[in-house]
């Protein structure tokens, strides 16, 4: 699926992979939905991303999801109030984001899978009300608004829902065919 590029195709592709990932994870027994991941050391040591070993069961994943919906929200929130902020929160940037992504990993350690699920469910739709309150050239108009920098807001928009939510499809999947082969 192309990134989108239009109000219209970001709506489709958000509520989409939403969707297929509510399915999927249905889809699974309840033991799948609290197991542990077993990825092999094998998997886990040519994977060039540290999410594979940071993530270790569902609810991580579905946690990660609604921190970076909550970026979001509160990135948009506090610059259209004229609090000029950055998309990552000090001290982060592109460069470190992979620590704050341990430091939000340590915050929900005694999070539940069934309350990381109702967090994520919450914010997909203030995520989604977030989008439709945006005109197709607010979201896909590069430097529209200056706290986007040379971007548009519509990609970061993208990245927090039908990008993350392939990511997470794909690991999930990964993680489910794992779990069944060991214990067929």
């Amino acid at each position: 699926m192309a990134r989108p590029t239009t109000k219209t195709a970001l709506v489709e592709a958000a509520d989409m992979k939403f969707t297929e990932l509510l399915e999927l994870m249905d889809a699974m027994t309840e033991e799948e939905q609290h197991a542990n991941f077993n990825f092999s050391e094998a998997f886990l040591n040519k994977q060039k991303t540290t999410h594979w070993k940071r993530d270790k069961n569902l609810r991580d994943v579905l946690i990660h999801l609604y921190e970076w919906h909550q970026l979001l929200l509160n990135w948009v929130d506090n610059n259209q109030k004229g609090i000029t902020k950055p998309f990552l929160p000090e001290p982060y940037n592109w460069r470190t984001y992979p620590q704050m992504n341990v430091e939000i990993w340590k915050k929900h350690q005694m999070t539940s899978y069934v309350k990381a699920r109702q967090l994520l469910e919450k914010s997909h739709l203030e995520v989604m009300a977030l989008i439709h309150s945006f005109s197709d050239e607010e979201l896909f108009t590069k430097k529209y608004f200056s706290w986007t920098g040379t971007g548009a807001l519509g990609g970061n928009c993208v990245s927090a829902t039908s990008s993350h939510y392939d990511w997470a499809i794909k690991k999930i999947k990964k993680h489910v065919k794992e779990y069944r082969k060991a214990t067929s």
